[in-house]
């Protein structure tokens, strides 16, 4: 390694560490910001959420002139320029959304030379002017991102994009660097082939996005009430995304949401540009918003704290599922994929498919994601496998993080029963729906049967042992493998393939998942959900929040969660202390320390200390209830029960069984963690024990040693 290498390396490090408050690079990033730093090409290929940004604004920094960052999220640019200002970066924008005074202020700092990022749409990027301009200073680095958008088979295709080709023309010693979170490998190849990026080295950092848990179900007639559930059980409070497929659903669960109790908002191209730059705005920059939107919502949201992504309804392709999921959990942090779809959804994406004005080819291709899409969802392993195996990415193990890995499905044969779906189809002349058909095979005798006289068929009656739900799941997962297929004039009839004539004439056994609910999943047993709720975390918060409504930015501008539940786990004491917190620099340090440490020092002396309350937790233990159900009675967190409970271990009113229920070789385990680590906090066991034990009952075996 030559010395100027290292001196690239540590410098990186050194504004890593001041500017943005991080120890060290994650993945690929040391790699990637030496190569730009260099003066090399760079495609990236990272999850969202794995550092994309750092990528470009830390060699933006380092090298001479304004980095150009090239992005089609026009509302989203000014939030990303304000958190690079918060660090002390001089950053701006140039985009619609400004006023002409504003654009001409912006020029002028470009061409004095004052800024070190300049943020601008691909379209503003071809007018001449702006060319001409960026001709005349000095250039850091282009960054393209949302590089996917330049595939014309892609689900975010920006024509625009295709001609960024020009940089390299125009500009050939100013490095490029294309990032995306989203690329097959036909996409990756060619934004390679349209960007002119052959000499460039190729970063893939996987598409693995651990921290989210991936669940797909069977919508069976009240997805209303099966999302509330969700949404109250696990993310009471939290913001998230909800995805519909048309816009009048959109509106009817907004405020179906809303009318429950929830802050919940529409978002969707038939509102007026007021209206959807209120909600987005209002998502942006509040806690607990929940947006229920159709697609047109959502591409590069830099919302860190997104703690659910659910869909109501089948997305068109696992590029869209991915993107769209990908939206959850940016921090890091423990977030939820949830999707509820139905036969009808398959028959309405087929329909649209087939309807459209697009050339066979692209319909072709169409056609493979939708099935692949299917295929994801009717998946019997590992979700997460499969995801990855389609972007071309693979994971040697289940992940242990998914439906089918937490709840493994049952499977049936379900030879028979296809065999009589498939014949009342053929023999009712293959021009009924789905719902007709499930009525003949269960022998509903209705006047709409008896008049096309199907009720005298062999098939009448004959599929009794299922009801409608059973029945609608079979013909869905018929559909889904192709063994039935949708008209194409719009009616919903269903036509027997070729490939079902093996099923039907016996020659071919067919097996499929049994039909499950979307569950709600195994509580979580994470840092960030104990402190979640506790007083200092919500003290925290509102301080961060008041810090954005004065400054007229998002709050996690300000920090985002995850330094916020770090700064409740280890409540630091003092500045030295605070700066050794992740995500926060040198800049923040100055601006933000003392305030939030007075924030901390405040509420550290009145955190829940009652003797009487504590005494009340311990009666309702005696008299027979478990932690949660005391944090229930009492409108409590888990955690503030589990502190009680551990107080009273340690002052020997309550022994360790009468709390927890571990076996010896759990109550070991534990011990020996706590035994061989030299730090006595909780966090290092916890993470020691691979997050296999609830913080509240490591606090109560700690007590008990």
């Amino acid at each position: 390694m030559t010395d100027a290498t290292l001196s690239t390396q540590d410098n990186a490090r050194q504004v890593l560490q001041s500017v943005f408050g991080y120890s060290d690079f994650r993945n690929h990033q040391a790699e990637i910001v030496e190569q730009l730093i260099d003066g090399g090409d760079a495609l990236v290929l990272m999850p969202t959420g794995g550092g994309k940004s750092l990528c470009f604004q830390i060699p933006a920094l380092i090298r001479s002139g304004t980095a150009i960052v090239i992005s089609p999220l026009i509302a989203l640019m000014q939030d990303q320029v304000d958190a690079l200002q918060q660090n002390g970066i001089r950053a701006a924008c140039l985009n619609s959304a400004l006023d002409g005074m504003a654009v001409r202020e912006v020029e002028q700092q470009l061409t004095r030379g004052e800024l070190d990022l300049l943020y601008i749409a691909p379209e503003r990027l071809m007018m001449p002017r702006m060319q001409r301009l960026l001709s005349q200073v000095h250039i850091a680095l282009f960054a393209i991102d949302e590089a996917h958008c330049v595939s014309q088979w892609g689900h975010d295709f920006r024509p625009e994009y295709i001609q960024l080709s020009i940089l390299h023309q125009y500009f050939p010693d100013v490095p490029r660097i294309a990032l995306t979170a989203t690329a097959d490998e036909r996409t990756q190849q060619e934004i390679i082939q349209r960007l002119g990026l052959e000499q460039a080295r190729v970063f893939n950092n996987g598409f693995d996005r651990p921290n989210i848990r991936y669940r797909i179900a069977e919508n069976n007639g009240n997805a209303r009430e099966q999302l509330l559930r969700f949404i109250r059980n696990e993310h009471d409070g939290e913001a998230g995304i909800v995805y519909c497929l048309s816009r009048k659903r959109v509106d009817d669960t907004a405020k179906w949401l809303s009318d429950k109790g929830l802050r919940a908002l529409p978002y969707h191209a038939g509102l007026s540009n007021e209206t959807r730059q209120q909600n987005q705005s209002r998502f942006l920059r509040e806690d607990g918003i929940i947006i229920v939107a159709t697609i047109a919502f959502g591409m590069g949201i830099d919302k860190p704290d997104v703690r659910f992504v659910a869909h109501l309804n089948l997305p068109k392709s696992i590029e869209a599922y991915y993107q769209e999921t990908g939206r959850a959990g940016r921090d890091g942090l423990p977030s939820d994929a949830w999707m509820l779809y139905g036969l009808q959804d398959v028959i309405t994406l087929r329909q649209m498919q087939e309807s459209s004005d697009a050339d066979d080819s692209y319909k072709r291709i169409e056609r493979h994601k939708l099935d692949a899409m299917l295929g994801l969802c009717e998946q019997e392993s590992c979700r997460r496998q499969a995801l990855l195996h389609y972007f071309g990415d693979r994971l040697d193990k289940p992940c242990g993080n998914c439906d089918n890995c937490l709840s493994p499905p049952e499977t049936w044969d379900a030879t028979v029963a296809a065999q009589k779906a498939l014949s009342c189809a053929y023999r009712a002349g293959q021009r009924f729906g789905v719902n007709y058909l499930v009525d003949v095979l269960q022998g509903k005798a209705n006047s709409r049967i008896q008049q096309f006289g199907h009720d005298k068929l062999t098939v009448f009656g004959i599929g009794k042992e299922l009801n409608t739900s059973q029945w609608r799941g079979l013909f869905r997962q018929l559909i889904a493998r192709r063994l039935l297929s949708v008209d194409l004039d719009g009616h919903g009839s269903v036509q027997l393939s070729q490939s079902a004539r093996p099923i039907l004439r016996g020659e071919q056994t067919l097996t499929l998942r049994k039909l499950a609910k979307v569950s709600a999943g195994k509580t979580r047993s994470s840092n960030f959900a104990n402190t979640a709720h506790s007083q200092l975390w919500e003290a925290l918060r509102a301080h961060r929040k008041q810090l954005a409504d004065e400054q007229g930015v998002p709050a996690y501008v300000i920090f985002h969660d995850a330094t916020l539940a770090e700064m409740a786990e280890r409540q630091p004491q003092n500045r030295e202390q605070l700066a050794l917190i992740s995500g926060i620099g040198e800049r923040k340090l100055d601006a933000y320390g003392d305030s939030f440490l007075e924030v901390i020092h405040e509420n550290i002396g009145s955190q829940p200390q009652s003797g009487d309350s504590n005494a009340e937790t311990v009666l309702l233990l005696c008299q027979g209830m478990t932690p949660l159900e005391i944090a229930h009675r009492r409108e409590l967190t888990v955690a503030t029960v589990y502190r009680h409970l551990a107080k009273a271990i340690r002052e020997g009113e309550l022994e360790l069984a009468d709390v927890v229920a571990l076996d010896e070789a759990e109550l070991q385990e534990i011990r020996f963690a706590f035994e061989h680590s030299e730090d006595k906090r909780l966090k290092p066991i916890y993470e020691a024990l691979g997050g296999e034990y609830d913080y509240g009952i490591l606090e109560c075996v700690r007590a008990a040693s």
